[in-house]
């Protein structure tokens, strides 16, 4: 019987190997600041992955690594020469002004489709705010994406379902179109934008006038009002006062911008019993400072009478608002002005037309007081429709009616597209579809207004700007608060909410098909030829089904006839949510249980039905208190690696990324951690073997040092090289089925990652046998008294052990020696060049540092690095060594952060030696890739 061949291994994917973790994170730190055109404008979600990382990930994850062909790049120079060119790729494909830049996508999908000649889908479980699949199909690749949460579902439909639908299509309302040809979604944006201002006209003619205009301090006018300032207030405490209402303010100033001053003078009439509110510019140190306090009594405090003085806590006003005794006052009044905001005292005209609002409808979903970031319920606003005044109710439920009439408008202006009576849920492309199609995106403008006109929006006086009602991912109590003119011209008003949402439609490349379904994701069935690219929940960090029911309630009035299926039920789904929820589910425990339970039967299912041709990526979000300054805790990061591979995974790879903190910002005392790090993983094939502990150590010791050596080649940072340092070892550790002690128990995830932490110190160890006996006693000292002075008889046989003395270090200027105290200077005191040809590594480290830090890659950095030529190699060598003391023995963030930074730049820094001098890089022999 002969047997059959042995089934060919799959081609390692570059996502395997190496990543420039440099450029994507910089992209996704510039993405987080961007706001015109971006898929976050079209509808607010919560934790979107950037748009960056997931077409980097999506890219690595397909696009074969050159050590998968030997015979093709059969040297190491040769595979990092392929590898560099691969980077280019995905250094131009991250880039934000790239992502509809046709040549940049075009050249990415060629060489995907090279690698990978029978595209698989790409799928992913947890779709949230659509990512995952609007990357895909950017990229040419096939989408199937769910969520159980309907608003995210809707969003994702929108983003890629619909896009797709009417690609390639000019715009059906009337008049003449701008241009003949219009390109993917193009026409479709433009009717968004056209039926938004009908609609923008239809409710003004309604409701104009509940929105009056003021006339200016100079006399001009009318002019349009900006906002509203009001404050909360509840009845003083005072027995004398009780009948006075007393308003709750965080701060009283209007704008903080310099020469610019502007504040509310709360004049008080004790005799009276009334305040009236004053507007005054300018001002001292302390009356602004005055202004700045309110009349808040302090952190946690709660809140001081502005009438007595007596102390109003936070017990004492809860206990009002649930008694219904809390109102509003209006204070100021911020219009449009020729050269800027001006603000104007309140008056009883605008007092009146807010008080003459009468909304016909409100959401009435109550939110359990107990959700994550919920605050308002124990003040007494205990539904959605509570976040909200009668005006602008009033607002929102008026643009809401005008929907049916928007419909009924585009389907009579499109009756010359191909008849099809199908709706747009069924697959339909003719009028009926067309026309639901641009109502949900004109909902998806209600939207944005209900976050931007709700009670919970704060003025901000350093921008001069109000805020919206999800600056984070809670609903906090907000006490004085900016009500918005939806009609007016600035920030935050319907015009705004409908042209942005149409500018983000005409940046949909929708190149290839993608569906998005509700779906529960511990029973998703997975296609052949499919792979997994998912963000899952983490844990507690975020209630999406909680903070997701503001939208719902009026999604459910706008877009129920278009997806009843999604807007059947009171609220969004919430006892499925795979989300550590105590109060729902009988405990932190219990909660916890369920959560890990769901996941991994989450990712067992996804594991049993994966490819094995291909590698799966899964995001893990990282909580907030799981960081600090050395690194990571490790019980959740454990806890979730365990998950992975009892589900079945072998992880092959480890790559953090950084959303929050850009490596270069100067003058932080701490090193940038990641906010998130994706996961390769294959899936572990039925026949892996057991082993042993001392063979998983061994294996360890042979295998861990050429892969570091790899990321450290392809720049990893020394911040991120002990999370990327995972990636290769747990591809050791999980090829197993089982990694045994000598008691026959298993080893688990927490205890191999403390041993991956061995080998990688010892690497870092092995790195200072390379180096000049002066640098490897200043790593000792450095370890030490890092740049403070120690003493002689410490220093001196110390000194003896690395075979050179105290007085050589003091010539070399390595150390200074003095009253029997010895030191190491700083990079500052390096100030004089030291001959790189005779000079020990850890001066030139200590000058290159030196002109760094003055600012970054300049030209005399640059010199000094291209004179340093084969040292500037063991220059950044150092750099990991000294980052690792700095960062985790010294406590000194600001030294590892130094270092960190430089070894970030060490790709450009190498790329100007270069075209400063082109044949630095034969001389220096080896170079980064």
């Amino acid at each position: 019987m002969t047997e059959s061949p042995a089934r060919k291994l799959p081609a390692r994917k570059l996502i395997e190997v190496a990543l420039p973790l440099d450029a994507i994170n910089a992209a996704c730190i510039r993405e987080k600041s961007l706001r015109h055109g971006h898929p976050s404008t079209l509808h607010l979600y919560w934790a979107r992955r950037p748009l960056a990382a997931m077409r980097a990930v999506l890219f690595a994850q397909l696009v074969d690594d050159p050590s998968a062909h030997p015979d093709r790049f059969p040297t190491e120079v040769a595979q990092q020469a392929e590898r560099a060119r691969l980077f280019k790729i995905i250094e131009a494909l991250v880039k934000w002004e790239n992502s509809t830049n046709e040549s940049v996508l075009a050249e990415a999908r060629a060489e995907i489709q090279r690698c990978c000649p029978d595209l698989p889908t790409i799928c992913d479980p947890f779709s949230g705010g659509g990512s995952t699949a609007l990357e895909a199909q950017r990229l040419g690749l096939p989408a199937q994406a769910s969520d159980l949460n309907p608003v995210s579902v809707v969003i994702g439909k929108a983003m890629v379902e619909i896009p797709a639908r009417f690609a390639d299509r000019p715009p059906v309302h009337p008049g003449t179109p701008d241009r003949a040809f219009y390109r993917h979604a193009e026409g479709l944006a433009e009717d968004v934008a056209y039926y938004g201002q009908w609609m923008r006209e239809q409710a003004f003619q309604k409701i104009g006038h509940l929105y009056p205009k003021v006339t200016l301090p100079d006399g001009g006018g009318p002019a349009n009002v900006i906002a509203w300032i009001w404050a909360r207030t509840v009845p003083s405490p005072d027995p004398a006062f009780s009948a006075c209402a007393v308003p709750l303010v965080t701060s009283f100033l209007l704008s903080a911008k310099k020469g610019r001053e502007a504040w509310i003078n709360p004049v008080v009439d004790k005799s009276a019993k009334t305040i009236h509110y004053d507007i005054r510019h300018g001002g001292t140190a302390g009356e602004l400072e005055e202004a700045r306090k309110g009349t808040s009594a302090g952190p946690r405090q709660g809140f001081r009478c502005i009438f007595t003085g007596a102390a109003m806590p936070y017990d004492h006003i809860r206990a009002l608002g649930k008694a219904g005794k809390m109102g509003q006052t209006l204070m100021a009044i911020v219009a449009e002005g020729k050269h800027g905001r001006v603000y104007l005292p309140p008056n009883a005209d605008h007092e009146s037309a807010a008080q003459a609002a009468q909304p016909a409808w409100q959401p009435e979903i109550s939110f359990n007081p107990n959700a994550l970031g919920f605050r308002t319920a124990a003040y007494g606003l205990e539904t959605f429709g509570d976040l909200f005044t009668p005006r602008q109710l009033t607002a929102l439920t008026t643009f809401s009616d005008l929907l049916p009439a928007v419909r009924s408008k585009v389907e009579s202006d499109a009756s010359h597209l191909p008849d099809d009576p199908r709706m747009l849920r069924d697959g339909g492309s003719g009028a009926t579809a067309y026309a639901e199609a641009v109502s949900v995106y004109l909902a998806f403008a209600i939207d944005r207004g209900a976050d931007h006109w709700s009670s919970i929006c704060t003025w901000f006086s350093s921008s001069e700007s109000g805020g919206h009602t999800f600056g984070r991912q809670a609903i906090p109590m907000s006490w004085d608060f900016a009500e918005k003119n939806p009609f007016s011209n600035s920030a935050a008003t319907w015009d705004k909410a409908k042209d942005g949402i149409a500018k983000t439609i005409t940046a949909f490349r929708p190149n290839a098909s993608a569906q998005i379904t509700q779906q529960d994701a511990q029973t998703i069935h997975i296609p052949q030829n499919t792979i997994i690219v998912t963000d899952p929940p983490y844990y507690d960090n975020i209630g999406y089904a909680d903070l997701s029911d503001f939208f719902y309630a009026w999604m459910k009035r706008n877009l129920k006839g278009i997806y009843p299926d999604m807007f059947h039920t009171l609220s969004t789904p919430k006892a499925e949510e795979l989300v550590a929820t105590p109060f729902r589910h009988g405990g932190k425990d219990a909660a916890g249980e369920f959560f890990m339970g769901g996941m991994k039967q989450t990712l067992k299912n996804m594991a049993a039905q994966h490819s094995p041709d291909l590698p799966a990526t899964i995001f893990y979000a990282f909580k907030q208190q799981e960081m600090r300054k050395d690194g990571l805790q490790a019980t959740g990061w454990s806890t979730f690696l365990q998950a992975v591979i009892d589900a079945g995974w072998t992880i092959t790879g480890t790559w953090p990324l950084r959303t929050e903190l850009a490596n270069r910002m100067r003058g932080q005392n701490s090193n940038a951690l990641s906010s998130s790090v994706v996961l390769a993983c294959r899936k572990r094939p039925a026949n892996a073997p057991v082993m042993n502990r001392m063979e998983f150590v061994r294996k360890l010791q042979k295998e861990l040092p050429p892969a570091l050596t790899l990321l450290q080649s392809a720049n990893t940072t020394p911040a991120d090289l002990p999370q990327c340092a995972i990636g290769p070892a747990m591809a050791l550790f999980t090829r197993a089925a089982a990694v045994i002690n000598a008691d026959d128990t298993k080893v688990d995830a927490k205890v191999a990652l403390q041993l991956i932490n061995v080998e990688l110190d010892a690497f870092l160890n092995d790195i200072q046998t390379e180096f000049d006996r002066e640098t490897r006693f200043a790593i000792s000292w450095y370890e030490l008294h890092g740049h403070a002075p120690g003493p002689f008889g410490q220093a001196d046989p110390l000194a003896r052990t690395r075979d050179t003395s105290i007085s050589n270090l003091h010539r070399t200027g390595v150390a200074v020696a003095r009253e029997g105290k010895v030191r190491l200077p700083p990079p500052e005191e390096y100030k004089t060049a030291p001959n790189p040809a005779t000079a020990p590594v850890w001066s030139c480290l200590m000058h290159l540092l030196h002109l760094y830090d003055q600012n970054s890659v300049t030209d005399p950095t640059i010199f000094y690095a291209k004179a340093l030529g084969g040292k500037l190699d063991a220059a950044k060598d150092l750099a990991y060594v000294l980052y690792e003391i700095a960062n985790t023995r010294r406590n000194s963030p600001a030294e590892a952060f130094l270092h960190n930074a430089l070894v970030t730049d060490y790709r450009e820094l190498t790329d100007q030696v270069a075209i400063a001098d082109p044949d630095a890089k034969t001389r220096q022999g080896k170079m980064d890739v």
